[in-house]
C-alpha cells in the first residue's frame, strides 16, 4: 500500500540524496549506517522501554530507508552488489525492530498488568506469538520474491509491503509508549501477522497463476522465461 508514495517519497528526498553525494558518502555506507541505527534503535527500545524518546529516531532512520538507492542512482547508477547488501540488511534490520517489540512485551509487561492474573497476561503472550509469526512472514515474502525471480517469474504483490509493516511496528510502538498500554502493540502485533500471512499466500498464488499461463503458451516451460 505504502509502496505507492515511494516515488513521491524519493522526489522529496533527492535534495538530501545530492547533498550526501557532495558530502562524497556512498550508497553501501549510507545502506550499512542505517542499518546498524535501526537495530541498535530497536534493541535498545526492547531492553529500557524508552519508546517515545526513541522511537521517533527509529521513525526517522525508517523513512530515509530509500535515500541509499537515490544515491546510487546520482553516482554509480546502482549496481548489483549494492542491492544485494541493501536487502540482506533489511532482513537483519526487520528482525531487530520485531525482537524488540518482543523485549517490550517480555521486558516491560509490568506497565500494563496491576496482578499477575491470567487474563492480563495474555496481552504479552500473544504479542509475542505474533510477533514471532510476523517474523517468519516477513522473511518469508522476502524470499518468495527471490525465489520467483530465480525462476523467471515475480512476486511483487502483496497486501502488506515492508513500508505497511514497518508503518504497523512504528504506531504500535508509539501508542503503547503513549499510553504504556501493551494491548495496542498486540494488537499491531496481531494485525502484522494476519497481513503477513495474507500477503505470503498471495505471492504464492501469483506465481501460480504465472506459471499456469505459461504452460498454456506452447514452448513455454517452467523456468523459460
Amino acid at each position: 500500500m505504502l509502496e505507492h508514495c515511494r516515488g513521491l517519497w524519493k522526489k522529496l528526498t533527492e535534495p538530501i540524496a545530492r547533498l550526501c553525494v557532495r558530502m562524497h558518502m556512498s550508497a553501501n555506507g549510507i545502506t550499512i549506517t542505517g542499518s546498524i541505527l535501526s537495530i541498535a534503535l530497536s534493541i535498545v527500545i526492547g531492553i529500557t522501554g524508552w519508546i517515545i524518546p526513541l522511537v521517533f529516531f527509529l521513525a526517522i532512520v525508517v523513512l530515509f530507508d530509500s535515500l541509499d538507492g537515490s544515491v546510487a542512482m546520482l553516482t554509480t547508477g546502482g549496481t548489483k552488489f549494492g542491492a544485494f547488501l541493501d536487502s540482506t540488511l533489511d532482513r537483519i534490520a526487520d528482525w531487530a525492530v520485531l525482537i524488540g517489540c518482543i523485549l517490550i512485551f517480555y521486558l516491560h509487561h509490568d506497565w500494563w498488568m496491576q496482578s499477575m492474573s491470567s487474563g492480563e497476561d495474555v496481552i504479552s503472550h500473544v504479542g509475542i506469538g505474533c510477533a514471532l509469526v510476523s517474523i517468519m512472514t516477513s522473511f518469508v515474502t522476502s524470499y518468495a520474491r527471490a525465489r520467483a525471480e530465480s525462476v523467471g517469474y515475480e512476486a511483487k504483490n502483496g497486501i502488506a509491503t515492508r513500508a505497511d509493516r514497518l508503518f504497523i511496528i512504528l504506531v504500535g510502538m508509539f501508542v503503547t509508549g503513549l499510553t504504556h498500554n501493551g494491548l495496542w502493540l498486540a494488537i499491531a502485533m496481531a494485525l502484522l501477522a494476519v497481513l503477513g500471512l495474507i500477503t505470503v499466500f498471495q505471492r504464492i498464488f501469483e506465481v501460480r497463476r504465472q506459471m499456469k499461463a505459461d504452460e498454456l503458451v506452447p514452448g513455454v516451460n517452467a523456468q523459460g522465461k
